[in-house]
């Protein structure tokens, strides 16, 4: 190992290695040959370990392989199963003596990652083909656990033939195992690209892959088509693989002009939605019923979504549900009646959702399904692989098929190569026994009276050393006439094979071609129809019909709020608790929002529909909010989302906004006013771009400004402008949007000692008509405030 220099540092940015030789040299060992008496930067040796970490994630366990797109606890499955000769047809093996091959043999690692691995590649609704052929609880769809290995058996399925059956031929390479007592191969020689057929799902560190599942008939034409046209696109490409093809079925809504940017770009995703069927039953009645899943979506997890919407819970930290909670209950049990599950071993999906009313129309229940479940969901795709090169990578599809290829045409190569070499050793060895049988009475002479028979052999009839001790490893039967027929037909077979092998060695067509015609056997052998249809649909998307019906608002002074149907509500006929009393009450329609500003100038909003209607007291507005510590309702409006609102503080600040710049879809709101604590906002006022074009203002103390609304500026949150300038303790207590040069003030006459009104014209209107932000004028008599301003 050789020798790293190690520079001294401080103790508080290192890891102090002074009299610890005795215990850490062996763990600190990936940093090299170290000097103890020294420290090692923390920062340094993380990272070091850190990448080694990544490394090992990356290409040992997390991502699959290209070439035969097996993970190395799949692929050292695999191995293990064909070495103890678990394969088709064969008895199965108990699951814990698998494991145990593996972990003894290559994989020394944890005993639940091998039998989870064992258990995901024999899942047909996991895998589209298959690797193991399981008996027993290898688990379900819906999540439940496999048994216990010692309970399960297993064997390989003959498509895993397809990534074995070549192993033995060359067309590999073996490495030591961990301890270096065995050896096993590096890669699979995959006579198909397995990788694209079943795909592969793994979380590495920095990098992630999403392989879907393909159709073997499909791939195998389109690599037939990639080897005898080498300058193909994505999109001839996609003439022979339409898209992905999950072993659940289901159905892509996808277009193929989408699937098509995805496999250019090697990522995306694309949408799927389940299948279905609707059965008529009796008296008009008819039930929607399930059959097929996207994929990684259970009928257990169908009905666990379904059933957070009917039955939804406070998040954490609420004490009630929100009100998109309560408007999503409302509106799935308005179509749903009930939903039960009847899958079972001859129906592996079969979730039957009945209507609330066979009134519903049929596409309106199923899109309610699909847009509020995972009925419909997307499916990613990350095409990411580690290539030929041991580099991890995303690639598209055409560079997987293409390198699929050349993988190929290597192991065809190698397998080719070795069976030439093989016929040529049996060529040698024939041509000897051939001899051999010309002269049998002269090389029995040979060996009976010869003390070196062997080298006598070889000089007598310029043999080798391999056909000399072949011969006199020969049997006596084996001289036979009859014997000397056989070889020579043997010999004739044997020449003709080698003259193919060659051939196909020094001609790429003819490799080529063997390639194409194996690829074609497979196909005709493995190859099934496509089970997941692609057919171009629009997203579901929830519409929610709301009617649009003039109501009635009504806010209390303590912060009640409730809902009457059109707008012809006396103010005199509402009935209020004790000690409460109307604060303001509201025309809009049943589609507006409706809007709430605290003491701390935080904006809310909630639909009109949701809000209680009938002749009770309503509801606590804040019991539909969650309002912050200490803060309170104060103020509410309704109208539409472009309507115009001025609004003010008891600072002396304000500014134009929308009506939907105070809309949240949280039920927390939004921060809208900035304002001291110090500070109120004062009742928001709607206005006219077209005939409101003054502001007054009025102070509690009694002072009136009015001026030009030119000098508002519009926002979307804030703190606004100076409405007013303030003396002392003043405060700004009322506002009013005017059409034309009147204004009346009611307040508070300290003289009277009551409730009075000032109606401002002409001259004394004049008179207050100023600048904004000036400290206005006192009014003709004292009122001081509450006040209210309103048009004259």
């Amino acid at each position: 190992m050789s020798k790293v220099e190690v520079k001294p540092v401080k103790k508080s940015n290192a890891v102090s290695l002074r009299k610890a030789t005795d215990v850490l040299p062996d763990y600190f060992a990936p940093l090299g040959r170290i000097n103890f008496s020294d420290a090692i930067p923390l920062g340094r040796y993380a990272s070091t370990q850190y990448l080694q970490y990544a490394i090992a994630t990356v290409k040992d366990r997390a991502l699959p392989r290209l070439a035969d797109g097996q993970k190395p606890v799949q692929s050292r499955i695999l191995y293990a199963m064909w070495e103890m000769n678990a394969i088709a047809g064969n008895p199965r093996k108990k699951s814990a003596r698998v494991v145990g091959d593996v972990l003894g043999k290559f994989h020394p690692h944890g005993d639940s990652s091998v039998y989870d691995a064992l258990v995901r590649i024999s899942q047909n609704f996991t895998l589209r083909y298959p690797l193991v052929d399981g008996e027993g609880n290898f688990g379900s769809r819906d999540g439940d656990d496999a048994a216990a290995m010692r309970y399960t058996e297993a064997r390989l399925t003959k498509f895993a033939e397809v990534l074995l059956s070549e192993l033995d031929e060359g067309t590999v390479d073996f490495i030591p195992n961990y301890d270096g007592s065995v050896n096993e191969p590096c890669l699979l020689p995959a006579r198909l690209p397995v990788l694209l057929l079943n795909g592969a799902s793994g979380i590495a560190v920095g990098m992630a892959t999403e392989v879907p599942s393909h159709n073997l008939s499909e791939v195998s034409s389109a690599v037939v088509s990639l080897i005898k046209k080498p300058d193909m696109s994505i999109k001839q490409v996609m003439h022979h693989i339409k898209g992905p093809d999950f072993p659940g079925g289901a159905q892509i809504i996808t277009s193929s002009s989408d699937i098509a940017e995805v496999y250019t770009t090697g990522r995306g995703a694309v949408r799927v939605r389940a299948r279905w069927t609707v059965e008529k039953l009796a008296r008009g009645q008819w039930q929607l019923v399930v059959t097929e899943l996207p994929p990684g979506v259970s009928s257990r997890k169908i009905q666990e979504e379904i059933d957070a919407i009917t039955n939804p819970q406070p998040r954490a930290g609420k004490k009630a549900i929100t009100v998109t909670q309560q408007k999503e209950k409302q509106a799935m049990l308005s179509v749903l009646d009930r939903m039960r599950d009847e899958s079972d071993r001859n129906n592996p999906v079969r979730m039957v959702f009945e209507p609330k009313t066979s009134r519903i129309g049929e596409d309106e229940f199923i899109n309610a399904l699909l847009a509020r479940t995972s009925l419909e969901t997307n499916v990613s795709i990350n095409l990411v692989n580690v290539g030929l090169d041991g580099r991890p990578t995303g690639k598209n599809l055409l560079e997987i098929l293409t390198e699929w290829v050349e993988f190929r045409r290597a192991t065809v190569t190698r397998r080719t190569r070795y069976r030439l070499e093989k016929v040529e050793d049996r060529i040698h060895v024939l041509e000897g026994r051939l001899l051999v049988l010309l002269n049998v009475d002269d090389v029995l002479k040979i060996i009976r009276n010869s003390e070196n028979p062997r080298q006598d052999l070889m000089s007598e009839f310029n043999l080798s050393e391999r056909q000399a001790d072949d011969i006199l490893d020969m049997r006596l039967r084996q001289l036979a006439k009859l014997e000397h027929i056989k070889l020579e037909q043997e010999l004739k077979n044997l020449t003709k094979d080698q003259k193919a092998y060659k051939t196909i060695l020094k001609n790429k067509n003819h490799l080529e071609e063997l390639i194409i015609e194996e690829i074609e056997s497979d196909s005709k052998q493995f190859g099934d129809k496509r089970r997941t249809v692609i057919e171009v649909s629009e997203k579901a998307v929830l519409e929610v019909k709301a009617s649009d019906d003039p109501i009635t608002v009504v806010f209390s002074k303590k912060g009640w709020i409730r809902m009457r149907q059109g707008w012809d509500v006396e103010p005199s006929s509402l009935s209020f608790k004790e000690g409460d009393g109307l604060s303001s009450i509201i025309q809009c329609r049943s589609v507006d929002p409706v809007v709430f500003l605290d003491s701390k100038g935080r904006a809310y909003s909630i639909d009109a529909d949701i809000l209680p209607s009938g002749r009770g007291d309503g509801v606590p507005a804040s019991s539909l909010l969650d309002l912050q510590d200490g803060a309170q309702v104060m103020h509410c409006l309704a109208g539409t989302s472009k309507a115009s609102i001025f609004v003010a503080t008891t600072g002396g600040y304000g500014f134009f906004t929308k009506l939907r710049d105070m809309v949240s879809n949280r039920r927390a709101g939004r921060d809208f006013m900035s304002m001291p604590e110090s500070e109120f906002p004062i009742t928001p006022q709607f206005f006219n771009h077209e005939t409101d074009h003054l502001v007054a203002v009025v102070s509690e103390k009694g002072k009136l400004l009015i001026f030009s609304a030119e000098e508002i500026k519009f926002l979307s949150k804030g703190r606004g402008v100076i409405v007013m300038g303030l003396d002392g303790d003043d405060k700004l207590s009322a506002t009013a949007l005017l059409n034309k040069r009147t204004a009346k003030i009611i307040g508070h006459s300290p003289r009277a000692q009551k409730v009075d009104t000032i109606l401002i014209t002409g001259d004394k209107f004049e008179h207050h008509y100023l600048r904004r932000a000036r400290m206005g004028r006192v009014l003709p008599r004292k009122l001081i405030g509450p006040h209210s301003i309103s048009r004259g």
